[in-house]
């Protein structure tokens, strides 16, 4: 019986206009309301994604989020941690080795903030990621502490031709996922999504056949695989739909309401 539902957010729950809607909510919040978890999943810290939760309503003691695509697994009251798993400086030297050959502008996060590498060629990051501190710092002066990812923000003409430059021994070395179009994420090896969901569900004495999940590009392939109902939106990736449970409307045409209507028709 599904008793959770995991929610990717740009391109699957998420219009083209950024905007969850009407319909969206009113599924997801009546679903909330029966006792089924509704869980956000995504690349970003859960500041960045406030309002959505806001407009869903998950904030309630026992409301959570998967952040920084399974990195941390946060409560949306209380903002404690259920689960992190990130990494250390030493353990992104390859990547900031590369980088720095090649000229190409990284910023590395951990679970606060957001430095942006001055050594490198500036990224549009802060034009992607909102409600989160940046801070325009040396490679040198980066401070000893957990970090969940690295990322690359080019424009998506120019990054293309870098990802498929990337060598085997440096992607190898990572988690290596395309998020969205000019967002390329350096995770922690064992981190996706589907890490995060397992300590989640774990935490209420669940496991992946109580689980659906939706999403729409590589960083979500993980939870769409584990999830016992893996739903992939009409403009998934080619190689995610192959993964699915069940294909669904685009995200532009509410699909999330539309599998959920057919699914939970008798609750709803």
């Amino acid at each position: 019986m599904i008793k959770m539902i995991a929610l990717d957010l740009d391109n699957t729950l998420l219009n083209s206009n950024k905007e969850i809607s009407q319909r969206n909510e009113k599924v997801l919040k009546k679903l909330h309301e029966k006792g089924i978890h509704v869980v956000l999943c995504t690349g970003r810290p859960i500041n960045a994604i406030w309002p959505y939760i806001e407009q869903l309503g998950l904030t309630a003691p026992d409301d959570f989020t998967i952040t920084f695509n399974g990195g941390l697994v946060i409560n949306n009251v209380t903002k404690d941690h259920l689960f992190e798993l990130g990494m250390q400086k030493s353990d992104l030297q390859p990547l900031f080795d590369y980088v720095s050959d090649k000229q190409i502008p990284l910023d590395v996060l951990d679970f606060e903030r957001v430095y942006e590498l001055t050594d490198n060629p500036g990224s549009i990051y802060r034009t992607v990621l909102k409600n989160i501190e940046f801070q325009d710092t040396a490679l040198k002066d980066l401070p000893t502490t957990t970090y969940s990812k690295a990322v690359m923000a080019i424009p998506a003409e120019k990054l293309t031709p870098i990802i498929k430059a990337l060598p085997t021994d440096l992607t190898a070395h990572y988690h290596a996922v395309q998020s969205q179009p000019m967002i390329m994420e350096f995770l922690p090896q064992n981190v996706d999504k589907a890490v995060g969901l397992k300590a989640l569900l774990g935490h209420f004495g669940l496991d992946f056949s109580n689980l659906m999940s939706f999403g729409d590009a590589d960083n979500d392939l993980g939870m769409i695989k584990a999830a016992s109902q893996g739903i992939v939106m009409a403009n998934g990736l080619p190689a995610v739909k192959k993964a699915a449970t069940a294909l669904t409307d685009s995200n532009d045409d509410d699909g999330v309401a539309t599998y959920c209507e057919q699914y939970f028709a008798t609750i709803l």
